[in-house]
């Protein structure tokens, strides 16, 4: 589930693809577009028919498009990097190389794994199985959490949303095994078809386990009525999308009085958490666990932990686990049919558990310093562009205006990876990758926890170098762009600036109106949840945001199912603002000299848009786009295609569009934000 403290631009994300053209800089390949589509009709169509024709969806994939490409890309440096370093064990004990070396090896040793099969596992079953009273619940929960196994809800620390230079630890709801709240609750002939087969997986799970198939269908069913119950409780994904609604501190005996029936200091002191203060992100949810954890018996509370530790460690257990588990989540969920090559699994793994170690030998290789000096030089046209548009715009008063300025010269900037490398301090062997996998998890909680009571530290990043992404943190007010984002062809310090302000642009765009979309909007300059909006002006700014709404609600990309306007209402002020950003930010950067060009038989302007629709092109499943339609904040490819572009008059003219085609939408419901 996306934090509503750190918006991304999200794994919709696409890269577009250039080719070097008979210029001496990269521009547009006409191969990729559908010249029987008329740009004015659709873009998206236009833009990417070309390829959308040429490119089929791979087996292993739910969805295949521009933003795979170039992670593809990634994944060839980083197995080149990841086979030559396991294949020495000479490095010195701790460094680098011997650490992400040996978790690679390990991982890929598939004749230990099956030859340990189940006993890596045995002793965290064993604790379960000592569950003898509901009442011991708290400390067993604390000691699963702690080991980072899932169950009932989660805990953590990061900044204190209302005083962001303090930690403050949240409680979040938790506890199923289905993505969203709705599949449990939904009657649907899709929804009781996904609770069916969960049910059957969970009771396959158990088979391999060792229990008989008559027990492990009991005990599934023990498992779904659960964790319906839990989502009964729980908040829906619109709902948490309100930081105000979901920041309600307490103290430790105002939650003790509130959600009866837990031990929540019982739980806390197991987890080492000394008297504190707490946020209780969805309290209604943790009134209801409290109810549950009365109610429901310890051999039902056995079967349900039992499932998780099972389901958590699938992928680090013979291969008839990790098979099982992608049977469901991958072919049931989004409907693809094979599974990944291991050395990728192995490869991804490596990146989440050691990211920032195997960061520092993709740099070296993928990320020369004039490639991020290029991108802070766009960052900071960009932020002139915004800070232009803020102060020309009509519906935006004085007070308001200079409460924006002030949070958008404080926007902080990371690019590339960080400049203090983060340490792992625990151990890495070469032939146990169940164990290295689940210290890791350890040492990352237990780094967490040791937040609490210390300052923010600023110079920490959420993403890895080699990550093909980006985001916004709203209480650092700071804007993260890994390496892995800024490669060619995708962004090219060589390239044509209409290709670059049109993709990598459309990103730093994207970003940047983060601070000031539905969500962000409410977090100041210094990252405190507080109003900075007077009262004209935040109903000036809704108005309009009730028209993205609108606009997103009649798309329907799958018969019968519409994209959620509310649920995407921040990514969509994203796409629209942000693209409208990065054309200003290009304009400006030609310092009033003519667009050069046209190149490719294409204007600047029109190579710019080009490269932004770009972005976005994929194939998708549709069990993968139905999945995505419920649970993603973003919109799907062609809808953050055509929608941003439909409502920008420097599209209409660059493309001479007319009144009434469909990339050219009224006037009076184009939502004027930014």
């Amino acid at each position: 589930m996306l934090s509503p403290l750190r918006l991304s631009l999200g794994l919709c994300l696409g890269l577009a693809t250039f080719t070097l053209a008979a210029q001496s800089k990269p521009g547009v390949d006409p191969a990729n577009l559908d010249s029987t589509v008329k740009p004015c009709e659709d873009f998206y169509a236009y833009a990417n028919g070309g390829w959308l024709k040429s490119h089929s969806l791979p087996a292993d994939k739910a969805r295949f498009g521009a933003f795979e490409e170039v992670s593809e890309r990634n994944r060839a440096i980083l197995k080149q990097i990841l086979e030559e370093t396991s294949a020495k064990t000479v490095w010195s004990k701790g460094s680098v190389q011997q650490k992400v070396g040996d978790f690679y090896a390990s991982g890929m040793d598939e004749a230990a794994i099956e030859k340990r099969g189940l006993a890596p596992l045995k002793p965290t079953l064993a604790t379960i199985e000592g569950l003898k009273d509901a009442r011991q619940l708290p400390a067993l929960l604390a000691k699963l959490h702690a080991q980072g196994l899932p169950g009932g809800f989660g805990f953590f620390v990061r900044q204190d949303a209302k005083a962001s230079t303090q930690y403050l630890g949240y409680l979040n709801q938790g506890g199923t095994g289905l993505p969203d709240r709705d599949y449990y609750l939904k009657d649907d002939a899709r929804s009781k078809d996904i609770r069916a087969k969960y049910e059957q997986h969970i009771a396959r799970m158990f088979q391999l386990a060792g229990d008989a198939p008559g027990l492990a269908a009991v005990r599934a069913k023990v498992v779904l009525e659960l964790e319906t119950r839990m989502a009964q409780a729980q908040w829906t994904r619109v709902e948490q999308r309100n930081p105000q609604k979901l920041y309600n501190k307490r103290t430790m005996d105002q939650l003790a009085g509130e959600a009866p029936g837990f031990d929540w200091k019982a739980y806390f002191q197991a987890r080492g958490v000394k008297q504190a203060d707490l946020n209780l992100s969805q309290p209604s949810y943790f009134q209801a666990f409290g109810k549950l954890a009365a109610e429901v018996p310890a051999t039902q509370w056995r079967t349900y932990l039992r499932w998780h530790a099972l389901n958590a460690t699938a992928s680090l257990l013979p291969k008839a686990f990790g098979e099982e588990a992608f049977a469901f989540h991958g072919k049931v969920l989004s409907g693809t049919p094979e599974r990944e090559p291991r050395a990728k699994r192995i490869e991804a793994a490596t990146d989440s558990t050691l990211g920032e170690a195997l960061g520092q030998l993709y740099v070296k290789v993928a990320f020369p310093p004039e490639a991020k000096a290029k991108v802070l030089e766009m960052v900071e046209n960009l932020r002139v562009a915004l800070r232009e548009r803020i102060t020309n715009l009509d519906w935006m008063g004085a007070d308001t205006k200079q409460q924006a300025i002030k949070k958008l010269n404080a926007f902080g900037v990371k690019i590339g990876y960080p400049d203090k490398w983060k340490t792992y301090a625990f151990d890495v062997k070469r032939d146990d990758y169940f164990g290295n996998v689940r210290r890791a998890s350890a040492f990352r909680i237990q780094e967490n926890l040791k937040k609490l009571g210390k300052s923010i530290d600023r110079t920490e990043w959420s993403m890895t170098p080699p990550t093909v992404n980006a985001y916004y943190s709203p209480t650092m007010n700071e804007i993260v762009f890994p390496a892995g984002i800024l490669q060619p062809p995708f962004f090219d310090p060589r390239a044509d600036d209409a290709v670059n302000y049109g993709s990598l642009g459309f990103v730093i765009g994207h970003e940047m109106t983060h601070g000031f979309d539905d969500a962000g909007s409410q977090f100041d300059a210094e990252g405190n949840l507080k109003n900075w909006w007077t009262e004209a002006d935040k109903k000036a700014y809704e108005s309009r945001t009730d028209l993205v709404v609108k606009q997103y609600e009649a798309y329907e990309p799958i018969k019968g199912e519409h994209v959620n306007g509310k649920l995407t209402l921040g990514e969509n002020i994203a796409d629209i603002g942000g693209l409208k950003i990065a054309f200003a930010a290009y304009q400006n950067s030609l310092k009033g000299k003519a667009t050069p060009g046209p190149i490719d038989g294409f204007t600047g302007p029109q190579r710019f848009f080009l490269g932004a629709a770009a972005v976005w092109r994929n194939h998708i499943r549709e069990a993968a786009l139905s999945l995505r339609l419920k649970t993603d904040p973003h919109s799907p490819g062609r809808e953050r295609v055509n929608g941003p572009l439909s409502n920008l008059p420097e599209f209409y003219e660059a493309f001479t569009c007319a009144d009434g085609q469909p990339m050219k939408r009224d006037a009076k419901v184009r939502p004027a934000i930014w």
